[in-house]
């Protein structure tokens, strides 16, 4: 029963991981960029579902406000912050992210304060809990790993079948010759990151659910974490990323079940290391190699 019961929990918190995760492997296998400002996305996501909701908008409203916010935000910071550095080299624009990172959450403390605020989860997914096979799961994880799981096979249908799907894996593959075959490079870039956006919108609120607060900083460390699980798993992989978040999820969870919950941010930060010194690619990656 406990196995059970902590298992649910691992995967719970493993979708959502896998949401993010998902963010930050479309927006690196399309560009090369590691989105630091991902997160922080999350966070304004957040934000707005909160601020939808004591306004008294009901919670179909507000939740597909939120996610919308959270695509408007990308496609605003890919515009004014990534677009003019399409070409300048990486570190450039991993700065630019670093730096959007701060600038959102510095924003979020001088509008909304420092201090965590309550969100109304029950308003989302009402309290309670439904009986499978003898084992009660509560409603929030089964949405959440319900949610996941449509999510991450609309997006594999996506990125697999449509027209769009197709371009963004051109440009994965070669930049220079999509564009010669006439696709739109900025315009698939802007896509993948709606898309990516979208799914941190969704993760946001499920994040909430699951911790009923909000707070300027709340997306820094799911955003490592979910990098983490990025790279675990084989950054610009999809399935990688989906994974690489179900096994932080429920490596967090056997930590904190083992009695070590305030070692769960650091064994997830050692697993990064180890991925790295042992399988750089993550489990799903593929080898890059450079031309000379």
């Amino acid at each position: 029963m406990l196995f059970f019961s902590q298992l649910i929990n691992g995967l719970q918190l493993g979708s959502i991981y896998a949401l993010v995760a998902l963010g930050y492997s479309m927006v690196y296998g399309i560009i090369l960029l590691l989105n630091f400002a991902h997160g922080d996305i999350i966070m304004v996501g957040g934000y707005i579902a909160l601020l939808a909701i004591t306004a008294g908008l009901p919670t179909y409203i507000a939740v597909p406000l939120s996610i919308i916010g959270c695509i408007l935000l990308a496609c605003i910071i890919d515009k004014v912050a990534y677009s003019p550095l399409r070409k300048a080299p990486r570190i450039s624009l991993l700065i630019t992210a670093i730096g959007v990172s701060l600038l959102l959450q510095n924003l979020a403390q001088l509008i909304f304060s420092a201090k965590s605020q309550p969100f109304p989860s029950s308003v989302v997914i009402p309290k309670g809990s439904v009986n499978i096979g003898g084992f009660a799961i509560s409603y929030t994880a089964l949405v959440t790993l319900v949610v996941a799981v449509v999510s991450m096979l609309l997006l594999t249908w996506l990125v697999q079948k449509s027209k769009m799907g197709k371009a963004m894996r051109a440009v994965s593959e070669d930049m220079g010759a999509a564009q010669l075959m006439g696709i739109s490079v900025n315009s698939t870039i802007s896509f993948t990151f709606a898309v990516g956006s979208a799914l941190a919108g969704i993760g946001a609120i499920l994040y909430c659910c699951r911790y009923p607060q909000v707070s300027p900083t709340m997306g820094s460390l799911l955003g490592l974490k979910a990098f983490v699980a990025a790279v675990l798993g084989g950054i610009g992989s999809i399935p990688g990323a989906m994974l690489g978040g179900f096994a932080i999820g429920l490596c967090e969870v056997l930590v904190t079940s083992l009695g070590g919950s305030a070692w769960t941010d650091a064994v997830v930060f050692a697993i990064l290391i180890v991925v790295l010194l042992i399988k750089p690619t993550g489990f799903m990656g593929k080898a890059m190699s450079e031309k000379v």
